[in-house]
């Protein structure tokens, strides 16, 4: 089976004096594709930005392919085997083409032929600020089949779908699910979810699951 396993034990964030997360415990298997859910402010994103040190955990441990992070290099090391789609992808504090983004990826050539299959290969040579935020999304999940091809065994997808019509919902879903890796996906995408193997909902920081 392809992907890594990642595994949460106590897991508790912070927001300031928030508690965002609260003492998560989950284990995701190698391969499985787990769809997180709940509402807004629930701590779905702190969470799965813990896992590639975006947010500092304030307790437990969080395992990806059973390794631990604490170092830079570590942590490095970690988000070359995880690849990530942000909620609000950034477009660089400086004009930063397309064709760059993909790039960093670690397999151009792939991410490239994802672009194109995504419907926005024309557009590789365009500064990120001048996309819509459904051709954005595309070119950030092209970047993530990338990271997979490069390597990457576990990919974190934040509201991956939120940006698109229901035609490019269902593609982009495609697209994740078909990836040989491990998926743990935020969403309010219920199609999305349904097609996941497991369900779970974060409420006030707690995790629990429904499917």
């Amino acid at each position: 089976m392809d992907g890594l396993d990642v595994r949460m034990r106590g897991v508790a964030c912070r927001h300031g004096r928030v508690e965002a997360v609260r003492a998560v415990d989950l284990d995701v298997a190698a391969g499985e594709r787990v769809a997180l859910t709940g509402t807004n402010g629930s701590g779905k994103t702190t969470l799965v930005r813990a896992v590639l040190g975006l947010h500092r955990q304030a307790g437990g441990t969080i395992l990806v392919g059973g390794q631990g992070a604490r170092t830079a290099a570590e942590w490095a090391s970690r988000r070359r085997v995880c690849a990530w789609i942000p909620q609000k992808p950034a477009t660089g504090r400086f004009p930063l083409l397309a064709r760059e983004l993909l790039a960093s990826s670690g397999a151009p050539a792939e991410a490239a032929e994802a672009a194109a299959k995504l419907g926005v290969g024309p557009m590789v040579d365009r500064p990120l600020h001048t996309l819509s935020g459904g051709q954005l999304q595309r070119m950030y999940l092209a970047r993530a089949v990338g990271c997979v091809a490069a390597g990457a065994g576990v990919l974190l997808a934040d509201e991956p779908t939120a940006a698109l019509d229901f035609a490019g919902q269902e593609e982009a879903a495609d697209v994740l699910l078909s990836l040989p890796v491990t998926l743990i996906v935020v969403t309010h995408d219920r199609a999305l979810a349904d097609r996941c193997e497991r369900v779970l909902e974060m409420a006030a920081g707690c995790l629990r699951e429904v499917a």
